[in-house]
Formats: C-alpha cells, sequence, structure tokens
C-alpha cells in the first residue's frame, strides 16, 4: 500500500507527498497540464519547446542544471500529447534545492531572443535527425493526420511542421507560458525521504507566493466516429516495408481502457504474443510486430506496427493481422493466456512501483485523471478482466471500418 497525503496552496497547485524511510533520496515530480493538443494548428511543438526552454534557466538562476548537480541531483523531462513533465532525484538534505530551482522556473523564464534561439536550433536538429533522417521517422507524422481529422491529437508532439517552431516568437512563447505554466494548472509530487509535513512547509515557503494565472481552455473538437477504413501509401528508401494501423477508442478514464491494455497484451505481449507467435515465429510475414494502446486523455488509438519480411506482400500481411484478430473476436481467450497477462501486469506494477520516482510520475498522472488512488488499486481492476471482456472490446474496436492504414514501403521494390 502506498500511502500519501494530499493538498492544494492557495493558488491551487496541488501536492501530494508519499513518505519512504527505505531511501536516502526524495524525489520531485512536477506535471503541467500542457501537452501538444493545447496548441494552435498554425504553431505546433510549442508543449514541446518549453521543454528545452524551461532548462535554459532564468534572469535569477541562469544554469539550472549546475546548481542541482551541485547538490547531488539529476533530472529530465519529457511531453506528450496532454502533459509536460518534469523529475528531480537526489539526496534528501538537499532537497530545497531543487524547491527554489523549480520554484523560480515556474515564477518566470528566460524569454529573451538569445534563449529561444538556442532551443529552436536544438528541437530542428532533433527534428531532422528523429524524423526526417531516421527510418520509418516520419511514419507518425503521416499516420496521425491520417486518423484524426479535426482534434489536435492529429499533430505529433515535435509538432505538424518544424516551420512553425522557426516562425514561433518571443510574444507566442511568452503567451503560452503565462497560460499554461502556473500553479493552478500543475501538480507537485514528492516521495521518498521527506515527510508530509516538510513537503507541504517547503511547497508554502516556495511556491505559494507564485500567482494564480488565467488558464487556457481545456475546450477540444471531439473526433467525428469514423465509419471507413482509411489507407495512405508511400515510399521511403527503407530496408523493408512496414505497416502501422491504428483504430479509435476511448479516453484514459474509460472502463474499457484496461481491457484494452490487456487486449494489447496478448496480442503482442513479447515472443508469446499471439501476433509473434504466429506472424512472426510461424507464418514468417514479419521480422517484428508490436501494438499497444496510447493512454491519451482524450479518446485515443491502439496502434500496431510491424516491419515486413522481404518479398511478403503488404495487404498479405495485413490480411493476416485480422485473422489473428478475428480469432480472438470469436473464441475467448484460455484461461491460462488470461491469467499470464494479469500476472505480467501485477509484476510490472510492483517492480515499477519500488521506484521512488516511479511513485511520485504515477501520484502526479493519477491526480490529474481525478483519481490518485489507482496506484493502488489498478492492480484490482486488472484481476477483474475476464476473457469475454477482452472479445466484447476486439469486437467493439478492432473493426476495419475503425482502421487507419500506412503503408510504408520500401522504395525500388517490385509492387505486388
Amino acid at each position: 500500500m502506498i500511502d500519501y497525503s494530499r493538498y492544494t496552496l492557495d493558488n491551487g497547485l496541488r501536492v501530494l507527498v508519499h513518505e519512504d524511510r527505505s531511501t536516502p533520496l526524495v524525489a520531485m515530480n512536477i506535471l503541467y497540464y500542457a501537452g501538444s493538443r493545447d496548441e494552435e494548428p498554425g504553431l505546433t511543438g510549442l508543449a514541446h519547446l518549453f521543454e528545452h526552454l524551461m532548462f535554459g534557466g532564468t534572469a535569477r538562476i541562469p544554469d539550472f542544471d549546475r546548481h542541482l548537480l551541485l547538490a547531488g541531483g539529476e533530472n529530465n523531462a519529457f511531453t506528450n500529447t496532454d502533459i509536460t513533465d518534469y523529475y528531480v532525484t537526489l539526496p534528501a538534505e538537499n532537497i530545497e534545492t531543487v524547491f527554489w530551482l523549480e520554484s523560480d522556473r515556474m515564477n518566470l523564464l528566460d524569454f529573451s531572443q538569445r534563449n529561444l534561439d538556442i532551443q529552436k536550433k536544438v528541437i530542428i536538429e532533433e527534428f531532422n535527425q528523429r524524423y526526417l533522417n531516421q527510418p520509418y521517422g516520419d511514419a507518425m507524422l503521416l499516420l496521425r493526420p491520417l486518423v484524426y481529422k479535426i482534434h489536435p491529437y492529429r499533430w505529433p508532439t515535435i509538432g505538424m511542421d518544424i516551420s512553425h517552431i522557426m516562425n514561433a516568437d518571443q510574444e507566442k512563447v511568452r503567451e503560452f507560458f503565462f497560460s499554461h505554466y502556473t500553479p493552478n494548472n500543475s501538480i507537485l509530487t514528492l516521495t521518498g525521504n521527506i515527510t508530509c509535513g516538510r513537503g507541504i512547509s517547503l511547497s508554502e515557503k516556495w511556491f505559494g507566493k507564485i500567482e494564480k494565472r488565467a488558464v487556457k481552455s481545456k475546450t477540444f473538437p471531439s473526433e467525428p466516429v469514423q465509419t471507413e477504413a482509411r489507407v495512405l501509401t508511400v515510399e521511403r528508401e527503407v530496408p523493408a516495408d512496414a505497416l502501422y494501423m491504428a483504430w479509435h477508442t476511448g479516453p484514459r478514464t474509460s472502463d474499457d481502457f484496461y481491457t484494452l491494455d490487456l487486449l494489447t497484451d496478448i496480442l503482442s505481449g513479447g515472443e508469446s504474443g499471439r501476433l509473434y507467435t504466429k506472424l512472426v515465429r510461424q507464418k514468417k510475414l514479419f521480422s517484428e510486430i508490436n501494438a499497444y494502446v496510447t493512454s491519451d486523455i482524450d479518446p485515443g488509438l491502439i496502434i500496431l506496427y510491424g516491419k515486413l519480411m522481404k518479398d511478403v506482400d503488404i495487404r498479405h500481411a495485413e490480411e493476416s493481422v485480422y485473422e489473428v484478430i478475428d480469432t480472438l473476436k470469436h473464441s475467448c481467450s484460455p484461461r491460462r493466456e488470461m491469467e499470464k497477462v494479469r500476472n505480467r501486469y501485477e509484476s510490472s506494477n510492483v517492480f515499477t512501483n519500488t521506484n521512488i520516482l516511479n511513485k511520485a510520475m504515477n501520484l502526479a498522472f493519477f491526480e490529474l485523471i481525478g483519481n490518485p488512488g489507482l496506484i493502488n488499486n489498478e492492480v484490482d481492476i486488472y484481476k477483474k478482466i475476464d476473457s469475454m471482456m477482452v472479445t466484447e472490446a476486439a469486437r467493439k474496436y478492432l473493426d476495419p471500418s475503425n482502421c487507419s492504414t500506412l503503408y510504408y514501403k520500401s522504395a525500388g521494390k517490385r509492387q505486388k
């Protein structure tokens, strides 16, 4: 059982503290409810830009990392469709250092043109390396606008077009900061060798004076129900054809999320998953194949992707994927298979939550979606999922009319 205390400052900052005396360390996680879906269609990539800008320092503290390293700390961050998350681990006796650093950059960043230009260059290089100059790197740039037509999930976190970041000016950057990087749009979690009283006291001391700001509306257009299959074919200089398939699902808080998570584990849970067993090991159609359900706060996706073996027709590979899915739709999973995937999740959950940083991140996310108690209750939810629920979910979501497919073909190959 992971015990925690919850407190909200007058400025709206939510603070959760979990004491763990088995470690000499403390983890701090700050979740900003600002992701790529909060951007405008003509100015995408801002949330990711801010992940970089936050490490560019402030007028008071120009070098964030130097002070943290001197305190024995380690830190990093990530951005996704819904949130930007910053996390630090350091010795408990130096915890006030990170309160000083994090509160300073929540209060006001360095918006100088020099700092903005430096971070723009970093992101442009990242875009080129990871998305344009890497085999299959642009797959999500192609798949997302095929799947989503009006919802802002239609562009990836890096942005729809790198020109958006190139053209971002100081005014737009400041506007995004003050409407998203606010205490009333954030969650702070502390786990490790710190008492609840000290955690709340330090939160009040360092974050309590930061003023609440007006947060941009979180109302987004609902994606229309997809009723017809969508297909896009591209050719690239890659060593093998690849198949990408995406089906619409519900949001992270839907009742079906956990069932779909187990469903994708049945399909692609390592080398014992059905897709690997049938299509890699037995039929030798793919060299690798995987599937997962996204954890998006708004309605998300099941995404399947695989690289084909030489001379395999991509449409035949797609048909074979549906043959595996149809088996799941028309016959319940054996009891042993269900026990295996449930036990795999339970062991993963237990292992994950032995780490103080993982506990801090999970508490923050569960608080965001309205139920921090899930950190203790998710295993029980998975245990209640039976094979009939998996079969019904497969029938409900894994339909060709609900699927968008990307045929990512190797240029120069003889077309079948």
